[in-house]
């Protein structure tokens, strides 16, 4: 019986088994198998799926036909716009977009798209944290305006792109949950970033507790005090229902707190009687809820412009949270597409021996492909109207999933690849965009190769370019692919300074991770890797520099220069596995937004870039 529910569980996708990082097999146990299904809405007694003449989904590429062994009878094709064609025979060529094929009661998805993403030229930009970007003195929270000037004065020296965090709607109730990777909603906008007025000087740390409770005050006293707001109706009915069911979770939120699960019964259910009689009680908060959503792309699309028009030529670079919060705006509205009882996590590595829960809400694979990818699509499309380059947090999840159950160990969940990578591409191209997939951690044999193939680029992370020996040798930039992205290192790892004295070592050494003689192990092995890496690239400890022209020398098509590393910061962004005990993403830049391309240190990362020929 049990051999059974494994043997079941593997026709939805959810793996046997697989090999971890230490190289170690792990076989996905009939407890785990039982809970991913029942997470998928599934009964382990069911019978399986009946089998189908159609596939479920095909993807074709761009202005060719379907290449599809068509049953008996007339088909439906209902293409993206909602024109319809009916026929018996082949079916046509297909532009761009994701279309419907009706035979019978068989329903098939037609993904066209491009074969391939083209390259970017080399070139370079910087990736900045957007909330950190005012100093103590200025106060406040960096906003979507300051991340404009940024954009206009880095393009002015060169940089193709700027970057930040994501900007996914939040939770303006919990002040707490100020995590840019666990959102609440991942097509909707944080009002966090909104400018407003009024800010006083503040610490090192920026204190969300103080400043969200502020910020929000001061929004609607601007809500409330102004009349007319041209432009906002028009979004209010361009928008429709779908922006109206956001504003009334955002409502709901204020008066039952941040997360649904928490709420009364009746409130659970956006399709419920009482959801709809409180609309008509709540129509002014849901108003404000939708001037935020409007304020923030109006203000959000004009950073991009700005940086843009001052010489960015791909403008913002923005990224896409690998999930989202379990019980926020997005599981809400969009229950059917998500798996309750499983969360997003990774297996044991060396790093992490009991495996990482990230409390993020999975898609549903089976449940994915019966929308016709709209929720991937509708998101990517989102982000790329504010953005000329779009990270793909975690890109790993396009071919499998670690799904983690409540009372079990995790296991993988097989996502639909081809067809997610292609709904990438889809809306790249529709936007002329650059996708960066984030490949890092335990890799599935041939994702690399399937992204590179789709124009999409990988990640080489200077730190993680090596061979552990001994002895302990780095790769030369010339080893680096061109269809990737070069960094020193990403907002989870060392910044270059910190990497250098092994910060992170004694961070974690001081909030009880580590014991003391795991400390001492770790800094003997950073030293061996800092002087590995110093005899290779020419570095020191002096300044950033000779990392940065090391950087410039790949063939990667993307260099990104953190402004940690070029401000000399010791302390990293994030530190993972962590909440209270280390100030994520709770830094504040030592130079402001407004003075960071004045800056000497700024300038020379730009001079060895043009150098470069970047």
């Amino acid at each position: 019986m049990a051999e059974d529910i494994v043997a079941r569980a593997a026709h939805y996708g959810i793996l046997p088994r697989y090999i971890d990082q230490m190289e170690q097999v792990r076989e996905t146990s009939p407890e785990t198998a039982a809970a991913l299904l029942a997470a998928m809405g599934i009964d382990p007694e069911d019978g399986l799926p009946s089998k189908r003449t159609l596939p479920r989904y095909l993807v074709v590429e761009t202005s060719t036909k379907p290449n599809l062994a068509m049953p008996d009878g007339a088909w439906e094709l209902t293409f993206e716009d909602g024109a319809q064609l009916e026929g018996q025979d082949a079916l046509p060529a297909l532009p761009l977009g994701i279309h419907r094929l009706d035979i019978g009661r068989e329903r098939c998805w037609l993904l066209s798209a491009p074969a391939s993403l083209p390259l970017p030229e080399p070139c370079w930009g910087m990736i900045v944290p957007l909330a950190g970007l005012r100093t103590a003195e200025q106060g406040g929270v960096g906003d979507y305006r300051d991340l404009g000037q940024l954009g206009q004065d880095l393009g002015g020296l060169g940089a193709s792109y700027l970057g930040v965090n994501p900007v996914h709607a939040g939770f303006p109730t919990a002040p707490e949950g100020f995590s840019p990777y666990t959102p609440s909603h991942r097509r909707r906008l944080s009002s966090l970033y909104l400018p407003t007025t009024g800010h006083t000087p503040g610490g090192d740390l920026i204190d969300f507790r103080t400043e969200i409770p502020r910020h929000m005050t001061a929004l609607r006293a601007e809500f409330d005090t102004r009349e007319n707001w041209p432009g906002f109706e028009a979004y209010l009915t361009r928008e429709g229902e779908g922006l109206t069911r956001f504003a009334t979770h955002q409502a709901l939120s204020d008066r039952n707190g941040p997360y649904w699960c928490d709420w009364p019964e009746e409130l659970q259910d956006p399709g419920s009687d009482a959801v709809a009689r409180a609309q008509d009680d709540l129509q002014s908060e849901i108003l404000f809820h939708a001037w935020l959503q409007w304020r923030a792309e109006e203000e959000l699309r004009a950073a991009h412009a700005q940086a843009k028009a001052g010489g960015m030529e791909m403008g913002l670079y923005l990224d896409l949270a690998v999930g989202t919060h379990p019980f926020g705006a997005e599981t809400w509205e969009d229950r059917e597409s998500f798996a309750f009882g499983a969360s997003l996590g990774a297996p044991a590595d060396a790093f992490s021996k009991e495996g990482q829960n990230w409390g993020l809400a999975p898609l549903d694979p089976n449940a994915l492909i019966e929308s016709g990818f709209r929720p991937l699509a509708e998101t990517l499309r989102r982000q790329l109207s504010f953005a000329g380059v779009l990270r793909i947090d975690h890109i790993l999840g396009f071919e499998r999933a670690f799904w983690v159950p409540e009372g079990a160990p995790g296991g993988y969940v097989q996502m639909p690849t081809d067809a997610m990578l292609a709904v990438a591409r889809i809306e790249a191209a529709r936007a002329g965009a650059v996708i960066v997939g984030e490949d890092l951690g335990n890799i599935p044999d041939g994702l690399q190769q399937d992204l590179a193939r789709s124009g999409i680029l990988g990640c080489r992370v200077a730190v993680f370019e090596k061979d552990m020996g001994p002895p302990i040798t780095f790769r030369g930039p010339k080893a680096y692919d061109a269809a990737t992205i070069a960094s020193f290192s990403t907002h989870d790892l060392p910044t270059w300074a910190g990497w250098r004295e092994g910060a992170e070592i004694d961070a974690r050494r001081d909030i009880g991770d580590i014991d003391a003689m795991q400390a001492e192990d770790m800094q003997r092995e950073r030293t061996l890797e800092v002087a590995a890496f110093d005899a290779l690239a020419g570095t020191s400890g002096d300044s950033p520099d000779a990392m940065h022209a090391f950087l410039a020398k790949a063939p990667a098509r993307l260099v990104a220069l953190q402004i940690e590393n070029i401000l000399d910061i010791e302390a990293q962004p994030n530190l993972p596995g962590t909440v209270d005990a280390y100030p994520n993403w709770r830094q504040r830049l030592p130079v402001g937004h407004d003075a960071l391309a004045q800056d000497e240190r700024v300038q020379r990362a730009a001079q060895i870039m043009a150098k470069a020929g970047r």
